[in-house]
């Protein structure tokens, strides 16, 4: 069994900070060495493919964040509609101690780098289908049928993907707010 990484995680958790606030463009290699502490030798040992799959592991480990903290988040809501209100608050604490600065590393390295670069393209797919599996399995769990409860999981990661940029250029937490309010009532009126 190979030794565990000394460095990459630390690059991973780096690159995922960066691109949530300079995106993938504006965030170089000496970036992520620099907030990583890592030895840049091993940014070409770990990713040899370069930055691209420096994003796509970026994404996958943010991904991995989100749904573990959906998978709490859903533990402990009575509904769907709370899952979501849960969840934007959440967003908004976060979006206002980053002085509305950060915004979601998966959403920024995507808009950048989809389709473009298919393992990229292929991580976000995986992160979001995810999150939206959480959401879905919540409303399926308040009478909704499964087809509907996944069209209501798209449009509910779709509309805070939405909200938390308008979060950021706003600067201000009511879209997140907002929109989770609605769709929380929307929702509602959706279960069985």
């Amino acid at each position: 069994m190979p030794a565990p990484s000394k460095h990459k995680q630390a690059i991973v958790d780096a690159a995922v900070t960066l691109f949530r606030r300079k995106g993938y463009a504006g965030t170089g290699l000496n970036d992520i060495v620099e907030v990583s502490s890592a030895p840049k030798g091993s940014l070409y040992h770990y990713f040899p493919d370069g930055k691209a799959s420096i994003a796509e592991a970026a994404v996958r480990e943010a991904g991995r964040r989100v749904a573990e903290t959906a998978d709490e988040l859903a533990a402990e809501a009575a509904t769907a509609g709370d899952l979501i209100k849960a969840h934007a608050r959440l967003l908004a604490d976060w979006m206002a101690q980053s002085g509305y600065r950060d915004g979601s590393p998966v959403t920024t390295v995507l808009l950048e780098l989809a389709p473009g670069e298919p393992a990229v393209t292929a991580a976000g797919r995986d992160v979001a289908a995810a999150w939206r599996q959480v959401i879905a399995d919540k409303l399926t769990a308040d009478g909704v049928a499964p087809k509907r409860a996944a069209r209501l999981a798209t449009l509910c990661t779709a509309a805070l993907d939405g909200a938390l940029v308008q979060a950021r250029v706003q600067e201000s937490a009511a879209p997140l707010l907002t929109v989770s309010h609605e769709l929380a009532a929307f929702l509602e009126s959706e279960a069985g």
